[in-house]
C-alpha cells in the first residue's frame, strides 16, 4: 500500500459522454489573455464547461487522461501496479455504487454542467485523436467523472492514511512534519485602510500533476462569473472569486473517518457480530487491469455495516467516512460559485455535502467569514468509546447515521478584531485572542485541531502591531519568510542551537551558519541551507516517535550529517539556500526560497547532484479587494504558467513573477477580456 499513497491526493476529475453534445462550440469563446489563461465565455453553465475542458486539456492533456482513467478505475492500465492500487480502492470504496445510489438526488442544472464538461473532453479527444496516450479513457460518462470525485475527495479525508496503518504498510503521519498546507486571510473594511474586504488565497499543493492548481475565468449569461484555480479535471473553480464574494480553502484535520473492529465468528470467518447475531461480511471479486500483465487479477473487497472492510493478520476493520456516503460535494462547490451573497453562499454550505477543508470567506458587501467545515457524524457520546482510536464493531452503539448541521461547526461572522484567519492550525485561534471561539464549547469526538503551527504563531506575531492593514501590508504578512521567534515543530530544536561550535570542529561551521541564523527562509541564507537538511534528516529520523526534545547526541548526529552532505555532494559547507534547493520547470533550475511550515512555504525532495527540488508549497497565489462599486480588483500568480506543454510560450513565463513575488493583474470583466485577448477562439480543432 506504500505506493497508493502519492496516488491518492486528488481532488476532482471529470468524465465524458458518449451522446452527441447538447451544447454548440460556436457559441463558447475560449479567450488567453497575455499569460495564456483561459477566460471562457458562453451563454450557459454547460457551455462554459464544455469550453474549460477543452481548454484545459490543451494545456495539460496528459495528466487529464491520467485523472479520468481514475473514474473508469483503469488507473492500472496505465500506471501498473500503483494504479492497480487506486483502482482496488476505488471499488473497495464503492464509489460508483454510492454515486448509482445518489445520481436522482442531485440538481438537473448540476448534471447538465457535468455533461458540459464531460462533452468538452471528449470532444477534445476526438479532434486530437494523436494526443491520446491511454487508449482506455475515453469515451467517458458523467457518472464515471463524479465516481471520480467521490474518490478523489474520500482520499483528501483520509483513506489514504487510514488504510495503509490497517494493512501494516506504513508509519504514521507526523502532526507538523507533513507538505499539505495552505495559507488564507480575510480583512473585513473595518480593519482596512481604504474600506474595502480584502481576502487572500494562497494553496500549497503540489506544482505538477493531478493536484497542481490551474488557473481559469468561467462566465455564462445564466449569473457565473467566477475567477480561481482548480485541479485537473475540476468542472468549475475550487476557490476563488466572483463578482460579489471569494473564498480560500486550507486543509483542515479534524476526525473526519471511523476505523471499528469487527468481532468475527470463529467458525466463519465471513461473518461478524452485530447486536448479538451473526452477520455475513458482503464480499464482490474484482479484476484489476494492470499495465504489463496480461491476465486482469483478482481481488475480493468487502464490506460491512459499517462500511469499506479489509482483513489483516491482526483482525477484521471496516472504514466509515462521509466523504463516501455523500455524492454531492462537487454539487455544492457548484451553489457557491453561483452564490450572489452570503446568505446564498451560507445555504450552499448547508447542504454538508463537502466532507472538509476550512473556508476563508470575504464578500462586498462587507462580510468576512470563517468555518472549519466539514460532514461531521452525531457519534455516541459514551465515554466508553474512543473515537481517536479503534472503536468496536459489533453493536449498533457506534454506528453512526446522522450528521450535524453546518451552524455546529467552529464559525466566525464578522468578528469584532475584523479578521479571519488560517494555516491548517486550529480554529479555535483564528483572530485575536479576545474573540476566538473556546473549544472546549464543541463536541471533543469531533477532533478539531487544537494545535498551532509555526504560521499561525508568525501571523499573531504579524498582527500584533497592525491597526489597519492597506493592501501593502497584507501582501508582506502573505510573503513573510520568517520563523516565529520560537519553533513551532514536534520536536524541540534546542539542543542543536546548544552545542558549543569550538567543541565540534568537524561541523563547525554549518553549526555556526545554523547557530547565527536570523531563521529567514531566503534564497541567499546560508543558515536557511543548514536547516533544510536538518529538518529532511529528523523528519525521517524521528518519524513516529511522538513531539518530544531532540537529545544531545541526536544533535550531534544531525550535523555530522548535513556536514557529511554538503561536503559529498557541494565539496564545501558556506553554501547557501539557492544552492541546495531548486525551482524546476524543466531545463530550467533557479535557487529557490522557503522552507516548510514558513508562510512562504516549500517543500523539497531530492533531485540531482545532492540538491533538491521543490516539489509543494506555495502555489497558486490570489490576492482579491472587494470594493464598495465596481468589480473585484484581483492580482494572482501562478508557479510556473497555464501551460504544461514545454513547447508552450507559458509554460515557464511566470516562473520569474512567481520567485520575486510578484502579481499579475486579472479581471472579472468580459469586455476588458476580449480587448486585450491575444487570442480568441472556439473550441473546434
Amino acid at each position: 500500500m506504500k505506493l497508493i499513497l502519492p496516488l491518492l491526493l486528488i481532488f476532482s476529475i471529470q468524465s465524458a459522454a458518449q451522446s452527441p453534445s447538447p451544447v454548440n462550440p460556436q457559441r463558447i469563446q475560449i479567450a488567453r489573455d497575455s499569460f495564456g489563461i483561459p477566460h471562457i465565455f458562453a451563454p450557459t453553465d454547460p457551455e462554459v464547461a464544455y469550453g474549460l475542458a477543452w481548454a484545459h486539456a490543451e494545456d495539460d492533456f496528459a495528466t487529464l487522461q491520467l485523472v479520468v482513467l481514475m473514474g473508469k478505475g483503469k488507473l492500472g492500465t496505465a500506471l501498473g501496479r500503483k494504479g492497480a492500487e487506486a483502482d482496488y480502492v476505488i471499488n473497495l470504496l464503492r464509489c460508483r455504487e454510492l454515486v448509482d445510489e445518489q445520481w436522482n438526488t442531485m440538481g438537473d442544472d448540476f448534471i447538465a454542467l457535468m455533461k458540459g464538461y464531460v462533452d468538452g473532453l471528449n470532444a477534445y479527444a476526438r479532434a486530437h485523436p494523436k494526443q491520446i496516450k491511454y487508449k482506455k479513457a475515453f469515451p467517458l460518462d458523467e457518472r464515471e467523472y463524479l465516481t471520480a470525485v467521490v474518490f478523489s475527495t474520500s482520499i483528501f479525508c483520509g483513506v489514504d492514511k487510514m488504510l495503509p496503518k490497517i494493512l501494516g504498510g506504513t508509519m504514521p503521519v507526523i502532526p507538523g512534519f507533513n507538505a499539505q498546507g495552505s495559507n488564507a486571510f480575510a480583512f473585513h473594511p473595518s480593519r482596512t485602510t481604504t474600506g474595502e474586504a480584502m481576502l487572500t488565497i494562497n494553496a500549497h499543493q503540489p506544482l505538477e500533476g493531478m493536484t497542481a492548481f490551474y488557473e481559469a475565468h468561467l462566465q455564462s449569461e445564466q449569473g457565473w462569473n467566477m475567477l480561481g484555480g482548480l485541479f485537473p479535471g475540476g468542472c468549475l473553480i475550487f476557490h476563488g472569486t466572483n463578482e460579489n464574494l471569494g473564498w480560500a480553502h486550507t486543509v483542515n484535520y479534524q476526525d473526519k473517518i471511523d476505523v471499528f473492529q469487527l468481532e468475527m465468528n470463529p467458525a466463519n470467518n465471513n461473518q461478524y457480530k452485530f447486536d448479538g447475531e451473526w452477520v455475513d461480511l458482503e464480499s464482490r471479486k474484482i479484476k484489476l487491469e494492470v499495465k504489463g500483465i496480461p491476465v486482469k487479477i483478482g481481488r475480493t473487497v468487502y464490506w460491512s455495516k459499517y462500511g469499506a472492510t479489509a482483513k489483516t493478520s491482526n483482525g477484521v476493520f471496516s472504514m466509515r467516512l462521509p466523504a463516501n456516503m455523500d455524492a454531492k460535494g462537487l454539487e455544492q462547490w457548484y451553489r457557491m460559485n453561483k452564490a450572489k451573497n452570503f446568505s446564498e453562499f451560507y445555504g450552499a454550505l448547508s447542504m454538508t455535502s463537502l466532507p472538509m477543508f476550512n473556508i476563508i470567506y470575504a464578500d462586498r458587501y462587507d462580510t468576512i467569514f470563517y468555518i472549519s467545515n466539514g460532514k461531521m457524524p452525531v457519534r455516541n457520546p459514551d465515554p466508553q468509546y474512543d473515537w481517536s482510536s479503534t472503536v468496536p464493531g459489533n453493536t449498533s452503539k457506534t454506528l453512526w447515521t446522522a450528521f450535524k448541521p453546518i451552524g455546529s461547526l467552529p464559525q466566525y461572522l464578522n468578528p469584532p478584531s475584523g479578521y479571519v484567519f488560517n494555516t491548517n492550525h486550529s480554529p479555535f485561534f483564528a483572530t485575536d485572542e479576545a474573540y476566538n471561539l473556546d473549544g472546549k464549547k464543541f463536541d471533543k469526538n469531533d477532533g478539531f485541531e487544537t494545535f498551532h503551527n509555526n504560521r499561525s504563531i508568525r501571523v499573531g506575531e504579524l498582527m500584533k502591531d497592525v491597526q489597519k492593514v492597506d493592501y501593502p501590508t497584507l501582501k508582506r504578512i502573505k510573503y513573510d519568510q520568517q520563523f516565529p521567534a520560537v519553533f513551532e515543530f514536534p520536536y524541540g530544536l534546542d539542543s542543536l542551537f546548544n552545542l558549543d561550535a569550538d567543541a565540534y570542529p568537524q561541523f563547525q561551521q554549518p553549526l555556526i551558519s545554523l547557530q547565527q541564523w536570523d531563521r529567514k527562509a531566503l534564497a541567499d541564507s546560508k543558515g536557511a541551507a543548514v536547516f533544510l537538511m536538518v529538518y529532511d534528516f529528523l523528519s525521517k529520523k524521528l518519524a513516529g516517535t511522538g513531539s518530544r526534545a531532540i537529545t544531545k547526541g541526536e544533535a550531534i548526529e544531525t550535523m555530522n550529517f548535513v556536514q557529511t552532505y554538503f561536503m559529498k555532494h557541494f565539496g564545501r559547507t558556506d553554501l547557501v539556500l539557492g544552492d541546495i534547493q531548486k525551482l524546476v520547470r524543466g531545463k530550467d533550475a533557479r535557487p529557490a526560497w522557503g522552507l516548510p511550515d514558513v508562510l512562504t512555504a516549500e517543500y523539497s525532495a531530492p533531485y540531482k547532484n545532492g540538491m533538491r527540488k521543490v516539489i509543494s508549497g506555495d502555489a497558486y497565489i490570489c490576492f482579491v479587494r472587494y470594493p464598495k462599486n465596481g468589480l473585484p480588483i484581483i492580482e494572482s500568480v501562478n508557479t510556473f504558467g497555464a501551460s504544461s506543454n514545454p513547447g508552450s510560450p507559458h509554460y515557464e513565463d511566470q516562473m520569474e513573477m512567481f520567485q520575486k513575488q510578484q502579481l499579475k493583474p486579472m479581471t472579472l470583466d468580459k469586455a476588458e477580456v476580449l480587448r486585450t485577448a491575444k487570442s480568441v477562439y472556439h473550441p473546434t480543432k
